[in-house]
């Protein structure tokens, strides 16, 4: 309890600390000046802006949906897609590493007569397409980048930089996979037992466990066609957040190439993701945003209302996720607990 609690102020910490950067970036840059490059930018721009990202979440919902096979007859793509932003709005708003959402899908698609055991093996599987298919627009990204920057300066640290952190969630990926490969969670209920940690919990549920890992492994012995064809899926869905890119900066005025764009949006991702132990990674995020931008030869001014509009995004889809969790978290009248 008292670790929990350090953890927990630590993070406020560095929420206060992520909070006081963004201010930072903003004054230095100038308030009005920001202001009017967005007030450019204009409503209908906005909309436009928000148009890859709808795509990315149709692709990988439905890449989710291939994950799920024949179960996925019991519910609706619009559901899936409902229940998938509802998670991603947990994984956005907590303090869980990107993956404290993915419990909260399971149980949502059981409450929609899919069983927690098919559930939660989808979820585990999708989530890990879905980064191995983010580690190969990462890599794509940086190929570009290296490309587009040539090699020399600073434009070949950053490049190195980002491929040795790829290379390091590439080898964490194929660590995961070789896991799930063996049984996940009859390894981790293992793991605690030889440590000494009787966790009841997981104890009384140990044959679910043990089904739950062979519902994962007979998706990876049997399904191969499925798994290719939602990483393909997913990787269309990372370069639509490339498209969105794009669209940002050729509305800010800047010229804008697609390939430069595929490469920022990359590395921004890797930053994004580099940063997850900071609250919503509040000012690493956005700058880091606006040294990549600034990298790729854009200015300040440019970088920051990039950072900030890619936080306008985030900030509907936090919206329309939270919608999609109240309507999801509404008891349908006469309805039962669902058996897992």
């Amino acid at each position: 309890m008292a670790i929990f609690t350090r953890l927990t102020v630590f993070r406020y910490l560095l929420l206060a600390v992520g909070l006081l950067t963004l201010s930072f970036l903003v004054w230095h840059i100038g308030p009005v000046h920001i202001y009017e490059a967005v007030a450019r930018f204009g409503p209908g721009a906005l909309v436009v802006m928000l148009i890859p990202s709808v795509v990315m979440y149709v692709l990988e919902a439905y890449g989710w949906k291939i994950v799920l096979g024949s179960t996925a007859e019991r519910i609706s793509f619009g559901k899936i897609l409902s229940i998938r932003t509802a998670g991603e709005v947990v994984n956005m708003t907590t303090p869980t590493a990107y993956i404290g959402g993915e419990p909260l899908k399971a149980y949502l698609l059981q409450r929609h007569h899919i069983p927690m055991v098919e559930g939660l093996a989808s979820v585990v599987i999708a989530k890990t397409i879905m980064t191995i298919a983010q580690v190969l627009f990462i890599l794509i990204g940086i190929a570009l980048a290296f490309w587009t920057l040539g090699a020399a300066g600073s434009s070949l640290q950053m490049t190195a930089a980002a491929l040795l952190s790829a290379a390091l969630l590439s080898c964490g990926i194929a660590a995961f996979v070789l896991v799930q490969r063996r049984g996940l969670f009859t390894w981790l209920l293992e793991i605690f037992r030889r440590v000494g940690l009787r966790m009841t919990f997981l104890e009384v549920r140990a044959e679910k466990l043990r089904s739950l890992d062979r519902t994962i492994l007979g998706f990876y012995a049997h399904h191969q066609s499925a798994f290719y064809a939602s990483t393909g899926l997913y990787l269309l869905g990372w370069l639509a957040e490339a498209v969105e890119v794009f669209v940002i900066i050729s509305f800010l005025g800047g010229p804008a190439s697609l390939l430069s764009a595929i490469a920022i949006g990359a590395l921004s991702v890797l930053i994004k993701g580099g940063t997850f132990f900071i609250p919503g990674s509040l000012g690493a995020q956005d700058g880091g945003n606006l040294l990549l931008l600034r990298a790729f030869g854009y200015s300040d001014l440019t970088g920051m209302t990039f950072a900030l509009l890619r936080r306008f995004r985030e900030l509907v889809w936090i919206i329309i996720g939270l919608a999609c969790l109240a309507i999801l978290g509404k008891k349908p009248p006469g309805s039962q607990r669902p058996k897992s």
